[in-house]
């Protein structure tokens, strides 16, 4: 009830997302946008080298907690073993069900097959993307996912669950979709290994830098929040009824919360005035200045 009554504009990462949000919320579909996350294409680029598919490598990198499906991943990799000797898991990631897999592994004697690198700090991240085929996601809900965007950077075909806004990520080309569960997801693995040697991690590579981009998503978002600056300016005691009526007692916690927030700006606004305060020049994205300052570096040389 909060939301449908004291918000300008809102944000999701995807189609999926905004849809759950104005069900849920109430908020109007007009003041909901869409959109995405992206990825850092300059950090996350494939290997110089293209692997051999003699041996094929599925990499999965999440933490290791139901949400994000390490259950399915339990029942997953033995089968997906069974079925293909030259395939070989690399786990990255840690939590309270890693002790679940390494179970697994201990029974289905998966030691040499399935290597465990507990947590993996995100400047690592390339390095063992780029050690893989496949990226495997077994999320159980998701609103975007960025890692799959960063595993399809690098060039890997991603096998992921068809969960919350993951099926509007990337093309169907670059992603085989299952349902949450083992049996269709060892299909989805079987079905990306067979499609393997048609995929060039540069060609994918350099699609994502035209599909994802922070600067777009930048522009985008000023685009949301310059709407938001131009919603009509509603005072205090035109907002304060409409929290009375989110419940009988939440109603009136907002309120005092509103009040107590509204003084302290007060207080700010009286030891630091606004327009005092200098403001942070707009020099465009940072890509730009640098090459700017570049091509006047050279012209001076010359």
């Amino acid at each position: 009830m909060l939301g449908q009554w004291d918000i300008d504009q809102a944000i999701c990462v995807s189609h999926t997302s905004k849809e759950n949000t104005v069900l849920r919320s109430g908020i109007s579909p007009d003041k909901v946008f869409m959109v995405p996350n992206a990825v850092d294409t300059a950090m996350f680029t494939p290997s110089s080298n293209r692997l051999s598919c003699d041996e094929i490598i599925i990499v999965v990198i999440s933490r290791l907690v139901y949400r994000k499906g390490a259950d399915l991943l339990v029942e997953v990799i033995p089968e997906v073993c069974r079925l293909f000797p030259k395939v070989r898991f690399i786990v990255g990631g840690d939590g309270p069900k890693r002790v679940r897999l390494e179970e697994m592994r201990e029974k289905f004697s998966l030691q040499d097959r399935v290597e465990m690198l507990g947590a993996v700090p995100h400047a690592q991240v390339r390095s063992v993307l780029i050690s893989g085929h496949i990226f495997l996601n077994s999320s159980l809900t998701e609103a975007f996912c960025i890692a799959i965007l960063e595993a399809a950077s690098c060039g890997l075909l991603t096998v992921s669950t068809r969960v919350g806004g993951v099926p509007e990520v990337l093309p169907d080309d670059m992603i085989v979709l299952a349902e949450p569960d083992p049996e269709d997801m060892v299909r989805a693995v079987r079905q990306a290994i067979d499609i393997l040697p048609g995929i060039d991690p540069q060609i994918m590579h350099r699609r994502m830098k035209k599909l994802y981009s922070w600067d777009d998503v930048a522009k985008r978002t000023e685009i949301v929040y310059d709407r938001a600056m131009q919603s009509s300016n509603t005072n205090l005691l035109d907002r304060l009824p409409r929290y009375l009526t989110c419940g009988a007692w939440a109603g009136k916690l907002f309120c005092l919360v509103m009040i107590i927030n509204y003084l302290v700006w007060c207080l700010l606004e009286f030891l630091q005035p606004a327009e005092g305060i200098e403001e942070v020049p707009d020099i465009g994205p940072l890509h730009i200045h640098s090459d700017s300052v570049d091509d006047q570096c050279e012209a001076q040389r010359n």
